[in-house]
């Protein structure tokens, strides 16, 4: 589009006036979604202008937007997709806008020549379940997800808070609702700093229970809560330690191995042999958070490197810039790496 084309637009889409190439106002048809688009006391507004360094005035149901022509054009596209979420029912929160955003800076990451054009819509994969819909917020969870669609095996690895199990939780929610697997099987080593599982009182489940409390809580985000209780009692939705799986065979299953980077390498092989017909495995762990005895190799990481390339397995690799829980988490993990590679660095000299 050039700075002066005026947009013509249907009754469900923003109309854009271009004055100039930095400069458009957007107006939306409803104003009830507009207002919440903008979000309280135009909250949503304030962080793109934070994080795209533009400058968003609303007025009324309208918003003029100015600034760095690629910035303004995304949050052209972040506002358009965010628009179109609100009229098909669904909320507008500040991690929706970030995801928008992060999606749309992503599109223009992605083009080997430069283009005064409009780029197309943000397209975002998602995965839904009855209770919620969720949709990717970074470029890596778009990745991911359109992974768990496609291969019967996925390594989802990366740092804490880039939501690698939720997401795989909630697409074995999804295959089970389907009807595309007859259950879902959680499980993850039981090795955690300073405890063992015979420390802990009660029976196997609840032994095991802390240590799967995440899997827990994103299962009751995507299956309402008593038909979660009725899954686990008839046994459709299994938690099990990994030591449990030697010797089974886990066929019409979806099934998730959480914090595998505390899998020894014997446990991983035996593992990943589990597969069985019309299965779906999703592997997710941190290689940076091993709390394996000293000199024990992680067999996640072994595995990324035995199994690259084989044909029908994904490996998706999380980054710093993909945590979408609160922003300190994603600087707190960047400080994290750079002081473990000044040390790698600093043992290397010594060596």
């Amino acid at each position: 589009m050039n700075g002066r084309e005026l947009v013509s637009s249907s009754a469900r889409q923003p109309r854009s006036a271009a004055t100039d190439a930095n400069h458009f106002v957007l107006t939306f048809e409803n104003n009830r979604f507009a207002s919440e688009l903008f979000g309280q006391f135009d909250q949503n507004l304030k962080l793109l202008e934070e994080r795209l360094r533009i400058d968003a005035r609303p007025r009324g149901n309208s918003v003029a937007i100015s600034g760095d022509l690629t910035a303004t054009n995304q949050a052209r596209r972040a506002l358009d997709f965010l628009y179109e979420r609100l009229q098909k029912g669904g909320s507008v929160e500040a991690s929706d806008v970030e995801g928008a955003i992060r999606m749309a800076q992503a599109t223009d990451d992605q083009l080997t020549l430069p283009t005064l054009e409009r780029k197309a819509k943000l397209s975002m994969a998602q995965i839904s379940t009855r209770k919620k819909t969720i949709q990717a917020r970074t470029p890596t969870q778009d990745a991911y997800m359109r992974a768990l669609e496609r291969s019967e095996l996925v390594f989802g690895v990366g740092p804490a808070g880039t939501g690698k199990t939720y997401l795989a939780v909630a697409h074995a929610a999804q295959l089970l609702e389907r009807g595309a697997v007859d259950r879902i099987i959680l499980s993850r080593p039981a090795v955690e700093a300073g405890e063992r599982l015979g420390f802990l009182p009660g029976d196997m489940k609840e032994k095991v229970d802390p240590y799967l409390r995440p899997l827990y809580d994103a299962l009751y985000d995507m299956i309402p809560g008593d038909k979660v209780e009725r899954a686990i009692t008839a046994g459709v939705i299994e938690i099990a330690p990994l030591a449990f799986m030697r010797g089974r065979t886990l066929a019409n299953a979806a099934v998730i191995l959480d914090e595998a980077q505390n899998t020894t390498s014997m446990q991983m092989k035996m593992f990943l042999t589990r597969l069985g017909e019309n299965a779906r495995m999703i592997i997710t762990g941190d290689p940076s958070q091993v709390d394996l005895p000293r000199g024990v190799k992680s067999g996640l990481v072994e595995a990324l490197q035995i199994l690259k390339g084989v044909e029908g397995i994904s490996i998706v690799r999380f980054k710093d810039t993909d945590v979408v829980r609160h922003p300190l988490v994603g600087r707190i993990v960047q400080a994290y790496d750079a002081q473990y590679a000044v040390q790698e660095e600093s043992e290397d000299l010594d060596r």
